[in-house]
């Protein structure tokens, strides 16, 4: 019989970018392995969407952080 229970990393708020991100893989792997049923699948997709806006979120907030350190300007990233 299949185990329905998920990792405890499944639920709340991730530690970290990185997690979320790492999360977030796993998911669409199992996704797209077509092997779980309906239910799973919906739960899935909206535990994927909230760790997508965590991202996005973080991501944000950083380019915010950089817009602030540059005075309001992004400059053009140029390697030496």
């Amino acid at each position: 019989m299949p185990k329905a229970s998920t990792s405890p990393a499944a639920a709340g708020t991730p530690a970290s970018y990185e997690a979320a991100l790492q999360e977030l893989e796993q998911l669409v792997a199992r996704l797209e392995s077509g092997d779980m049923p309906l239910e799973q699948l919906l739960s899935g997709y909206q535990r994927g969407a909230e760790l997508l806006k965590f991202c996005r979120d973080k991501l944000e907030a950083v380019e915010g952080q950089i817009k602030v350190l540059d005075e309001g300007t992004l400059k053009t990233w140029t390697p030496e």
